[in-house]
């Protein structure tokens, strides 16, 4: 047995075998690592090649990732009253005849107990009181009944506000309807009319503007001023100076910033599309007070871009009706927790009397 079992394992055998293995070992590897510089290259151009094409030459994607509308949170539209005490919905026509669903709140010296509602027909008249009215404008994705929104809706409520919060087409329960920076645009404006016809001129009205709002706000406070509407204020929620430097800046938008094709492929071709939202040039030509509010931790819009928004800003018109201020990066604010801060009812209410005084004088 011992001489057959000597013969069987051969050493010249043994190292064929060994060789063999290590032969295909080699050729298996190759094999794996050109598979896998195959795909490297193709997830490259991909990234690189494939998508800036799409996005320059498809208005539709350029629009779709600018309002992020199919990001909605569902929420009970109908029953306001469950979030926010004293409050409505309703809708509103807007250009083209589009729905535009509306939250009317009221200030909590005019609001009910929690729980009782005045009847609808009440609401009208109540905005006539007097007391200063803010018609917020809210930034992409979500709706009216985002969380943080709320929180804001609350606090201008407790400051004695009235406070007129809506979607635009194609967010929440508005109609829908193709979304640009004019159909924004003029989807505020409805609201707007709608809100001083109800008001008999009997009180200030105030845009807040937040991230997409504040070029939104910036353009329709421009628009007004230009056929002598007057706007006791203008809040404005980290908001960026122009769209292209905010696509320059956005954080995912950092893969592509190096390619000397950026601004070919990205910032112009949206540009080109008008959706511009140049609060810089909107604001430099306005005269209605105006606070910027920004923290110093937003990732998402770079205070540096409200700064440079701030300073061409007081660069048309000097110092005395437009405010800065910013929020420190260990309070964790970041680009939506502004409403956080304790002090910020008496910032606000310090802008409005501001705001009224000025006008007045």
């Amino acid at each position: 047995m011992l001489p057959r079992l000597a013969h069987s394992i051969h050493p010249r055998r043994v190292f064929r075998r060994l060789i063999m293995k290590v032969l295909y070992k080699k050729k298996l590897m190759r094999r794996i690592a050109v598979g896998t510089l195959v795909t490297l290259l193709l997830v490259i151009v991909f990234i690189f090649v494939v998508i800036p094409i799409v996005f320059k030459y498809t208005p539709s994607i350029q629009k779709m990732l600018l309002f992020l509308n199919s990001v909605n949170i569902p929420v009970d539209f109908k029953r306001p009253g469950k979030f926010v005490p004293g409050s409505r919905n309703t809708y509103v026509r807007g250009d083209g005849e589009i729905s535009l669903g509306v939250w009317q709140i009221l200030p909590k010296n005019l609001a009910p107990d929690e729980g009782l509602e005045p009847a609808s027909e009440q609401f009208d008249k109540l905005l006539s009181n007097g007391e200063p009215v803010f018609i917020y404008m809210h930034g992409n994705s979500g709706n009216r009944g985002t969380s943080h929104r709320i929180d804001l809706y609350k606090v201008l409520q407790n400051n004695n506000y009235h406070v007129i919060a809506f979607d635009y087409r194609s967010y929440g329960d508005s109609g829908k309807g193709e979304l640009s920076e004019m159909a924004t645009v003029n989807d505020s404006m409805a609201i707007y009319k709608w809100t001083k016809e109800r008001t008999r001129g009997n009180a200030k009205i105030f845009f807040w503007g937040h991230s997409l709002g504040t070029g939104i706000s910036s353009h329709l406070l421009h628009v007004l001023e230009s056929r002598n509407e007057t706007v006791a204020g203008l809040i404005l929620e980290a908001p960026f100076n122009n769209l292209e430097e905010e696509m320059r800046n956005y954080p995912l938008a950092q893969i592509w910033r190096f390619l000397p094709w950026f601004d070919y492929f990205f910032t112009e071709p949206v540009h080109d599309n008008n959706l511009r939202y140049e609060s810089d040039v909107h604001l430099t030509q306005v005269k209605a007070p105006i606070l910027i509010l920004h923290a110093e931790d937003d990732i998402v819009i770079p205070i540096q871009l409200s700064r440079k928004l701030y300073e061409k800003i007081v660069s048309s018109r000097g110092q005395g009706t437009v405010d800065f201020k910013s929020y420190p990066s260990d309070r964790h604010y970041g680009h939506k927790f502004i409403v956080r801060d304790k002090k910020l009812p008496e910032v606000i209410d310090e802008f409005v009397k501001r705001s009224i005084a000025i006008q007045r004088s």
